[in-house]
């Protein structure tokens, strides 16, 4: 018996065999079709705990989008499936469960991997990241084997002229074309900002209003523009892949890799390492933040909601100094961890030495002001970091602490901006302006995407040195440490029990919610989710479920996660 013959049965099995058990046996096998599934909420005391709940349908937007993905192939690269091994935890999330197929059909779990898997992708990025991504995956990543998808963008042939409204804007000439993607006569105006290219990226959220092209730093100087309009098929596309993941609630905000917490990361300057810096900027960070670090990347088009931070002037959100620089480790933690809500993706899987290579080169390169060139100043070099600000063990989490934290944020005016129940849509939310001249959009709190990181001690941060560069001002001097850490739990508890996707609330009982409140409640992992309805004191049938201990019970499932 020849090599070669073994060699044909042998592939001839496995491809019956893979044909039998992923084709067939999904269809017939009951446990493959359970929506049931265990997912990450967040209590009204801000602590994140494990449930047992059921996976949702997809809307019809997000099932256009699925059928996009199909028709379009992407499931010949990208996998959906993380394997219950080491390193497919640390690098994509939690191990897969069944409940998470329950809608599907057919199922996507794919094994080729020629690009990233796609299981816990949701909010991973922004929506406007995914946007850039499928205009031209190499703007992001020049690595990128994926090819673009510029047919799901509405793209007209001719340029559109830049012309003046008569009120002292910007706008486009109005041709059978923009008026077909705007509302000229709206009272409603949507900012949009091109390219260094003249590329125009143009969302579903304009339809209906007047473009205003806003161009406060001379982004652009030409006076046409080409534009990429966004479809219903892509969008579709992006909600289905943000679907990706979130049955499994805020998973993310428990991912180890992106719990990065470090105080300082001090390297003397090095000229090697900025070089090496350059070539990790170049290959990861230019796309949005630009050659010159000025935030102008050829994506940054699309990112009309957020824009990409401009290092040149050396102004960082997220820092834990009392002056505006921030340390090493600062912007160690802000690369590893990302900025969630934005398009910044979390970097915990580009390799350290990367991370703290493009750290020197933002320092001594970026940050400078080259406005006279024969004196640059160096922001890094003239005005160095101080030391960082101390914060100390955060109090215990009760109600006393969020009561008192409600009332600090009426006494504070947070209302102003963020809304009176923290949506974003305070009575000044609309004429917010970053230091650059762009909108201001104040964070949703009840999202839970918090940007600078979702444990109270990240909230407390940002409560202390503010965000620089926006209205979001420091309250150190104004507030009391014990009113900041009431502020922190209360801002926590606006995310309490909300569906990290949709932000509605998830339907549970009042006797779970408090079950879930308690302190005491060990549901740290999936194994030791809480099951609804069940007795936390009752004795197992079956080991390692639920509660913190082994419990049976009915299966009162929250909706949502």
């Amino acid at each position: 018996m020849s090599a070669r013959f073994v060699t044909l049965v042998a592939g001839i099995f496995f491809f019956f065999a893979a044909l039998i058990t992923q084709g067939f046996l999904p269809f017939f096998e009951p446990s493959s079709r359970t929506p049931r599934v265990t997912a990450v909420v967040r209590t009204d005391l801000g602590q994140l705990k494990w449930i047992h709940t059921e996976a949702t349908d997809y809307t019809p937007l997000q099932q256009l989008g699925r059928d996009v993905y199909l028709r379009e192939g992407c499931w010949y690269c990208h996998s959906q499936y993380v394997r219950p091994v080491t390193g497919e935890t640390r690098r994509w999330g939690p191990v897969t469960e069944s409940g998470e197929f329950a809608y599907d059909v057919p199922h996507l779990f794919g094994t080729r991997r020629i690009g990233p898997d796609l299981m816990r992708v949701g909010l991973k990025f922004s929506d406007e990241w995914h946007l850039a991504h499928f205009w031209n995956p190499r703007m992001l990543s020049p690595d990128s084997t994926m090819a673009p998808y510029r047919e799901l963008f509405e793209t007209p042939e001719q340029p559109v002229a830049i012309v003046d409204d008569g009120a002292g804007n910007r706008t486009l000439e109005r041709t059978q074309v923009t008026e077909g993607l705007f509302d000229f006569a709206s009272q409603q105006q949507i900012r949009l900002t091109p390219n260094a290219d003249g590329l125009l990226f143009v969302p579903m959220l304009a339809r209906g209003k007047v473009p205003v092209i806003l161009t406060p730093n001379e982004e652009y100087t030409g006076s046409t523009v080409k534009i990429a309009a966004e479809t219903q098929d892509l969008e579709g596309l992006v909600a289905y892949v943000q679907k990706l993941g979130m049955n499994r609630g805020k998973w993310r905000d428990l991912f180890e890799p992106q719990q990065l917490e470090v105080m300082d990361a001090t390297m003397p300057r090095s000229e090697e390492w900025i070089a090496h810096g350059k070539e990790v900027y170049e290959r990861r960070c230019l796309g949005c933040h630009g050659v010159n670090g000025d935030g102008n990347g050829p994506a940054a088009t699309f990112m009309f909601n957020q824009r990409p931070r401009s290092f040149a002037a050396a102004v960082f959100k997220f820092r834990l100094t009392k002056e505006p620089l921030p340390t090493d480790g600062d912007l160690l933690r802000t690369i590893t961890r990302g900025v969630r809500g934005t398009a910044m993706p979390a970097w915990y899987d580009l390799p350290l030495n990367d991370r703290l290579a493009v750290i020197q080169y933002i320092k001594y390169v970026l940050a400078v002001d080259r406005s006279d060139p024969e004196q640059p100043y160096a922001f890094f070099i003239e005005e160095p970091p101080g030391p960082p600000l101390y914060i100390g063990k955060p109090p215990a989490a009760s109600q006393p602490i969020v009561d008192r934290g409600k009332e600090v944020w009426q006494v504070a005016k947070c209302w102003e901006c963020h809304g009176m129940t923290g949506k974003g849509d305070g009575e000044k939310a609309a004429g917010l302006k970053d230091d650059l001249g762009f909108g201001v959009v104040p964070a949703d709190l009840t999202s839970g995407q918090f940007k600078s990181g979702a444990a109270v001690e990240d909230i407390f941060r940002t409560m202390t040195t503010g965000m620089s560069g926006t209205p979001m001002p420091s309250y150190r001097d104004s507030l009391p440490e014990e009113d900041r850490w009431a502020l922190s739990y209360y801002v926590l508890a606006l995310s309490a029990y909300k569906d990290p996707l949709t932000l509605q609330p998830l339907t549970i009982s009042d006797t779970d919610r408090a079950a879930l409140n308690d302190l005491t409640l060990e549901a740290d992992s999936p194994a030791k989710a809480y099951i609804p309805g069940a007795d936390p004191a009752a004795e197992a049938s079956e080991p390692g479920e639920g509660n913190g201990r082994s419990v049976t019970g009915k299966q009162d499932t929250a909706q949502g996660g």
